[in-house]
This record gives C-alpha cells, structure tokens and sequence, in this order.
C-alpha cells in the first residue's frame, strides 16, 4: 500500500514537472526571437487582439502556430517511438531508426514534386495521406524481415538500410523539382517547423487527438502484450488485431509529423526512454500520456535553440534533436549490454 501511495506521488510530481516545463518553455518559444515579446504583451495580444499590430502579427501568424505544431507534433512523435518500442518490444525502435520517417518522407516528396511539376496544389490532407502510404511501405519491409530476422541488432540496422534507400530516392526526386521549390523541398526534406500555420494547426489537431485516444483506449491490452503474448492471449487480447491498430497509430502519428514538419530525429526514441526513467515504470496508461508530454518538452526546448542559437539563421531541428537524442540512445545501448 505505501509503495503504490508512492507510486502515486511519484506520477503526480513527474507529470506536474512536464506540464510546467511545457508551459515555461512554450512561452519562451513565442516570446524569444529576433523581435522580443514580453509576457505582458503576450497576455496583452492574446486577450485584447490588436493593441499592437506589429506583435499580433508576429504572434498570431508565426509564433503561435508553430509553438502549437512544435508541442502537438513533438507529442505525437514521442507516442509512436513508443508504440514501436512496445510492438518490437526493443528500446531503440523508432519512426527514424526504423526507416518509417524515411518511408513517409519520400512519398511526400514524390506527391509534391509530382504535383507541382504539374501545377497542382499540395494540400495538408493529400501530403498526410502520401505520409501515410509511406510509413505502411517502409512498416511493412520492416515487418518483413522480422519474420527472417530473429536478432533486434540486425533489425535495427536493415531499418536504418531501409531508410538511406528511401532518403536516396527522395534526394533524387528533390533534383527534379523547380529551382523556385527546390528550397523549401530541401529544408522540408531535413526536418523544420518553420512552415507551420493554422490550416496545419487545425489538420494535426484532428489527427493526433483521434490517435492519441484510440492509443490511450489500448492501454489495457497494451500493458497485458507487454508481458507476453502467450499472456495477453490468456487475457482476452486479440494479439492480431492490436497488432494491426498499433502499426496503423503509429504510421498515422509518423505521418503527420514527416507531412508537416519533415523527418525529425531521435525523438521517438529518447523521449519515451526518458519518461521511463521519469515515471520509473512502464505502465501504458501513464507511459502514453508521459511519453507525448515528454516528446512535447523534448521538441519545444530542441526548437527554440534551433531558432535563437545562431540568430538570424536557423539550423534544422533535426540537428539539435541529433546532439541531444544520440548520447541518449548510445546510453540505451550500453545499458542494455550492461544488464545482459
């Protein structure tokens, strides 16, 4: 009993540093940048929209939908990194690693370049459908192979074959665009939120929501696959069947990150591991929440250093998330060999 009552606490303290983290850092993120915005005139532009022109434009049409992308989208990457953990039962299983990023990425790039070379506009829900397509291409050589391949090393590294092939053809697709959006295609194609606006806002709302329930709805069946299949069977789990609608989550939430924001690297893998570590269980019903918290964080934090760090440019967050996510999982690595 006083082990659960500290259980209990543990959760409660763990989730109150998150959203406070979020929170902070979410201001922080609409507030710093080349033009300065302090709390009083954030609280001032959200409550009495159009006391300064200059700062509601700069809030409303460019800081503020890209801080809500950065936190949805940093939740719903973290999620799937931590649905393909528990499908492959491996910590280092992630959209990226697995060449699920990759895949998506180069349906994407093939739509876009497809369509515009013909004069048709791209719109958010055709390239999160081209995402989607991609993600099941590359899941499905992933799954493949997890019939032939008996060893998770092995795995790993034909996912990470899988992806240079994609991100092979996706740079050969890249030359054929125009010079005008060859730019943003090859920006796009490494990983940033610097596109964001409310269409994209309204869009990923809708499918990470949808996802982020229908994955909190599986909790139970989750925690019972996670000790066995032989286990879960005798529970009632359709083994097949949560199978299934965990490949489709977590193609659905790789989908809408790559279509959105481009492929982003590491997330998936170290912010769930991170809230492992957090929480110190592995519970879904507080890991799933925890994890998209933690992606949240993990991205917020990862993209204002991304923007202010050598202002005016910016870097790729894919390159930040890199400098902090891959000590992470070399750290996974050795510490998995340890307790071997």
């Amino acid at each position: 009993m006083l082990m659960r009552k500290k259980k209990v606490i543990r959760c409660i303290i763990a989730f109150t540093v998150l959203v406070t983290g979020i929170l902070v850092f979410f201001l922080l993120n609409i507030g710093i940048g080349s033009v300065k915005i302090s709390l009083s005139e954030i609280i001032g532009s959200i409550f009495l929209k159009g006391n300064d022109q200059v700062t509601d434009t700069i809030l409303w049409d460019i800081r503020l939908p890209r801080s809500i992308c950065v936190f949805i989208l940093g939740g719903a990457l973290a999620l799937s990194g931590y649905l393909l953990q528990t499908f492959f039962r491996n910590p280092i299983a992630g959209p990226f690693v697995l060449g699920i990023s990759s895949g998506a990425k180069m349906c994407v790039a093939l739509v876009m370049v497809f369509l515009m070379s013909r004069s048709f506009k791209t719109n958010s829900f055709t390239l999160v459908i081209a995402a989607f397509v991609g993600s099941l291409i590359s899941m499905g050589l992933v799954l493949l192979m997890t019939g032939k391949i008996k060893s998770m090393a092995m795995l790993v590294v034909c996912g990470v074959m899988i992806g240079y092939i994609c991100s092979a053809i996706t740079e050969l697709v890249v030359t054929f665009a125009s010079d005008a959006d060859i730019v943003n295609l090859h920006n796009w194609s490494r990983g940033s939120f610097s596109g964001s606006d409310w269409n994209g806002v309204r869009i990923v709302f809708v499918f990470v929501l949808i996802s982020f329930i229908l994955t909190f709805l599986l909790s139970k069946p989750l925690d019972a696959f996670l000790l066995g299949d032989s286990h879960a069977r005798s529970m009632g789990v359709n083994i097949r069947a949560l199978r299934v609608g965990i490949v489709l989550l977590s193609s659905i939430l790789s989908a809408c990150i790559v279509a959105f924001a481009g492929p982003i690297s590491f997330v998936g893998i170290a912010a769930p591991h991170l809230m492992r570590k957090l929480f110190n269980t592995n519970k879904p019903i507080i890991m799933i929440p925890g994890s998209f918290l933690g992606g949240s964080l993990f991205c917020l934090v990862c993209d204002l250093i991304a923007r202010n760090i050598l202002a005016p440019s910016e870097l790729n967050i894919s390159t930040v998330t890199a400098i902090f996510g891959a000590p992470i999982v070399i750290y996974i690595l050795f510490d998995k060999k340890k307790h071997n």
